[in-house]
């Protein structure tokens, strides 16, 4: 993972309305093993974050400046520290508008992962621990709590520059419960929501579904789609990657690597090429199946305790909102 460009600069600011105030460093840092180990750290912390959302600039504007100043650096028209500068400063002005903003260590880092390039921007902070010196001696000791990330976004910046329909080349940590605190963070990279994750994962798993269902697989062959599915998904999402469906349906059937590819076209559930994968909304999805004297069952575990209700002392299961293509057949099965 070359790393092209890195800086940090520092954004002193306490939640009680007090101006804040910026310590901005002049120059890039430098190479090191550090930088690399701290970077690598930080991707595997952002990717490993649930809640995530994807979406691409709103057009630049007086409002949404970051773009213009981003397309600026690429285009040769300032350099790294001159654009990481202007940008902090804009940032600091939406941190004094927010008073539930705290401030911390603003990281900037343009690196390559393949032959992509990507925008790194995160807030960082630190914890307070403890250390032994070489003498032995317990000491305290400050570190950039990485595992911390509540404020951080993405960008893959070959994908805005080449794929201009993109929908989803920005990722960003999404405040939990809809929390106002990260807005003005959003608000700085001049981002507007494209994808809904969990409801593209969410459709992906109904996808799937209805296709084990169509294909009426046996138990033993549906768990392993299962397992592929999830698998694949959970990898990308560990890499910060979307699920591609062409690349996903060949996984899923060898023999076959268009066939599920293809139910989703044939059936039009209105999913891109590339979706980014829901970890928890993956985390809700497996497969209770069992058949026995002419009787299959198949239903994903999210629907226990709704739809569906298990009695363990009885040995009953209770089915509510039956499929009407079902229940169509029981009304004619005289």
């Amino acid at each position: 993972m070359p790393i092209r460009h890195c800086i940090v600069h520092l954004i002193d600011k306490k939640p009680d309305g007090t101006p804040a105030v910026l310590h901005a460093r002049d120059s890039e840092l430098a190479e090191s093993a550090a930088i690399e180990n701290m970077l690598a750290d930080l991707n595997e912390s952002y990717n490993a974050k649930q809640g995530k959302a994807w979406g691409f600039f709103h057009a630049e504007s007086g409002a949404h400046p970051f773009s213009g100043w981003l397309k600026e650096y690429f285009d040769g028209g300032q350099d790294f520290t001159a654009f990481s500068r202007t940008a902090v400063e804009h940032l600091q002005k939406l941190m004094e508008e927010s008073n539930l903003s705290t401030g911390g260590h603003v990281l900037f880092a343009h690196y390559q992962q393949g032959m992509t390039d990507y925008l790194a921007i995160a807030l960082l902070h630190h914890s307070e621990g403890v250390a032994v010196t070489d003498e032995l001696d317990v000491t305290p000791s400050r570190h950039l709590d990485l595992g911390q990330l509540h404020l951080a976004a993405r960008i893959n910046v070959s994908e805005w520059q080449n794929n201009k329909q993109s929908k989803q080349y920005i990722s960003f940590i999404k405040g939990k419960n809809g929390k106002k605190v990260s807005e003005y963070f959003r608000d700085f990279i001049g981002c507007q929501e494209g994808v809904d994750g969990p409801g593209e994962t969410r459709t992906l798993l109904k996808a799937f579904s209805d296709f084990v269902e169509s294909e009426d697989l046996p138990d033993e062959s549906a768990r392993e789609k299962t397992k592929t599915l999830v698998d694949y998904a959970s990898s990308q999402a560990k890499l910060g990657e979307p699920m591609g469906l062409e690349e996903l349906s060949g996984l899923i059937d060898e023999d076959r690597p268009k066939a599920f590819y293809d139910h989703i076209r044939n059936k039009d559930y209105g999913l891109s090429p590339e979706i980014p994968a829901d970890k928890r909304t993956l985390n809700q999805f497996r497969r209770f199946t069992g058949r026995a004297e002419g009787l299959s069952i198949s239903f994903e575990a999210h629907l226990l305790g709704d739809k569906i209700e298990y009695d363990e002392a009885a040995g009953t299961l209770i089915i509510k909102g039956l499929p009407t293509q079902l229940t169509d057949q029981l009304k004619r099965r005289n």
